[in-house]
């Protein structure tokens, strides 16, 4: 039996890196596949690629039955400001997409899913008081975290009618070697903020990216989603995936310049969205997934400046 991992992009890779340590089989299901970026990841060989769309059932009811799928671990869609640039694209590859996902591991008869939320699920306009919960009201009013509420409703509701197992993953911002076709904005201004201060230039990064924020690295997530496949159904489905705490920028970028002395950076005109004051609780990951962050930020960012020295020529 193997994967599916809908979406080659960092979270399905940082994933499928873990995966292919045991010796698990994984395909990638994309329609515009990044073969070099797959391969800078995971090296030549243990992965197959088929080329797909999740707006294609038929596509996806193949890829599960000819490559005798147990399990799929759905990450594909736009992210961030792209779904609400172009919203109607969005809602076909999110939320028809998802459907899809789950109407084909129906048909094809898969055992588990499990789904990469986001932290961007929660009615941050609420009063905070205290660390967040997965209980937390839902449905924050701007499309991206609206759509992916819309994900997670979907995917209850297959998992309970038809008995699939079912894990939720909502990862804070997560940050790692990437390409962010999707939109992730927030991985996007990280890598930036490396780049620079490798090639020893200034990191231009925009005013909407200058938010306090709690951020979670790549390789952490990507261990979180094998325990996620691997582990025993648990009792709870959704689980929060951070660090457990909110960094202020200016103490990111202190951060960054423990890695990368003399890093400069500008910051673009506009205005700062409003600080998240209270990370996510991930107590319950730490109990049910046997799951807890390896890295602190710090030294995910030598990890991560050890991985770009050694694959991407800094621009």
């Amino acid at each position: 039996m193997g994967t599916l991992v809908t979406g080659a992009g960092l979270l399905g890779a940082s994933f499928a890196q873990v995966a292919k340590a045991r010796g698990e089989r994984i395909v990638f299901f994309d329609l515009e596949p990044r073969t070099e970026f797959l391969k800078l990841k995971l090296g030549e060989g243990g992965f197959q690629i088929v080329r797909g769309d999740v707006r294609n059932l038929p596509d996806l009811v193949e890829a599960i039955a000819t490559h005798r799928i147990e399990t799929v671990v759905h990450t594909a869609g736009l992210i961030g400001g792209r779904v609400q640039r172009e919203i109607s694209q969005a809602f076909d590859i999110n939320i028809s997409g998802t459907r899809n996902v789950a109407e084909a591991a129906r048909l094809a008869g898969v055992k588990r899913i499990v789904h990469l939320s986001t932290f961007g699920v929660y009615d941050w306009r609420l009063p905070l008081a205290g660390k967040i919960t997965e209980d937390f009201p839902l449905g924050p009013g701007r499309a991206y975290g609206n759509f992916k509420v819309a994900k997670e409703m979907i995917l209850e509701a297959y998992a309970a009618q038809f008995k699939i197992e079912l894990v939720m993953l909502r990862p804070a911002n997560v940050f790692g070697v990437g390409h962010f076709w999707g939109g992730s904005s927030g991985g996007a201004k990280m890598q930036e903020l490396m780049k620079a201060g490798i090639a020893g230039r200034p990191a231009r990064i925009s005013a909407s990216e200058a938010a306090d924020v709690e951020y979670v690295y790549a390789k952490d997530v990507g261990a979180a989603i094998d325990l996620a496949a691997t582990v025993a159904a648990p009792r709870e489905r959704v689980f929060n995936i951070g660090n457990g705490q909110v960094t202020r920028f200016d103490d990111l970028v202190a951060a960054v310049r423990q890695v990368c002395p003399g890093l400069t950076v500008e910051i673009e005109p506009g205005e700062r969205p409003a600080a998240k004051s209270e990370p996510m609780d991930i107590s319950r990951a730490r109990k049910r997934l046997g799951w807890e962050p390896r890295f602190t930020l710090v030294d995910a960012l030598r990890d991560y400046h050890a991985d770009l020295s050694a694959t991407r020529r800094p621009s």
